[in-house]
């Protein structure tokens, strides 16, 4: 049975275990802060690949950024881990396989495999925290664009500059759908700006009738974006990860999309492989590339 050291490589957290070709983890997941400079980060990097190489046929990397699409490296910065990171030379850290890939098209993978999209032909994942990642399956293969930066979910939602995107750019899908976003417009709908998400979503569990109507504006955004990309690319499901996934109505969500697509109909899921979907993921890619 092959199997792969999986790490998953985030602004704050670096999680690893070894992974199966059949993407069950086994032993005990690793965690690990994530170092605040590049040298450190590299050092944490050899430290677990030490430990385990000798255990395994390859090295595959679940990672924050935009990956090349020989998955050997990073082509874009990401802006929540140290500047120099997409410099990293992956292929030195290891004498076995290295393999690399944006974590949000991992999850996509595992749930592909393993979880809410199995047996489709294209299907969309979009995670939903701090921020919003994307990754796209179509017949059995991730798009990866040109360089390998599809999927990135920077997509306008508006045109009069609302409010300004962690990219730069203005009033794109992930400063509404994540959770900065659910935030941002508690802030702007009560007039409060101390406001959280945890404040919204307390409340709208407990009956109040503002913050309820927060969260549905909130899940009106996330529905329009999916309205989008369903017309773009005609998917048999679309699946919500990440961890403010669980606050949303994928029923609602669902009819809602339904009745406004020009393409087939369309599922609403929330994920099922898990909160290790990047590392099960990566795993499941790197051993079958």
């Amino acid at each position: 049975m092959k199997k792969a050291l999986a790490i998953d490589v985030g602004g704050t957290k670096i999680y690893n275990a070894i992974v199966d070709e059949y993407g069950k983890i086994l032993g005990e997941i690793e965690k690990h802060s994530t170092p605040k400079t590049f040298e450190e980060i590299k050092n944490t990097f050899i430290e677990i690949i030490k430990k385990h190489e000798n255990e395994v046929d390859v090295i595959a990397f679940s990672t924050c950024g935009a990956v090349n699409n020989e998955n050997t490296g990073i082509v874009g910065s990401t802006g929540n881990i140290a500047k120099e990171y997409p410099k990293m030379n992956f292929q030195s850290l290891s004498q076995k396989p290295v393999f690399v890939e944006n974590d949000a098209n991992c999850a996509a993978w595992a749930e592909y495999k393993i979880g809410a999209s199995q047996n489709t032909k294209v299907s969309v994942m979009i995670t939903l925290g701090t921020g919003v990642g994307g990754g796209i399956i179509i017949n059995d293969k991730l798009l990866k664009g040109q360089n390998g930066a599809a999927g990135e979910m920077h997509f306008k939602m508006y045109t009069d500059k609302r409010r300004k995107c962690t990219c730069g750019s203005w009033d794109c899908f992930e400063i509404y759908a994540s959770g900065t976003g659910l935030k941002l417009t508690a802030q702007e709908m009560l007039d409060n700006k101390d406001i959280t998400t945890y404040d919204v979503v307390e409340g709208a569990q407990n009956g109040n009738k503002k913050m309820q109507e927060v969260l549905d504006r909130w899940q009106n955004d996330i529905t329009n974006g999916i309205i989008g990309l369903a017309n773009i690319l005609d998917p048999d499901c679309v699946v919500l990860s990440g961890s403010m996934a669980e606050f949303v109505n994928t029923d609602k969500i669902e009819q809602n999309v339904n009745k406004e697509i020009v393409t087939t109909p369309v599922k609403i899921k929330k994920a099922q492989a898990g909160n290790y979907s990047g590392m099960i993921g990566a795993g499941l890619l790197a051993l079958n590339s």
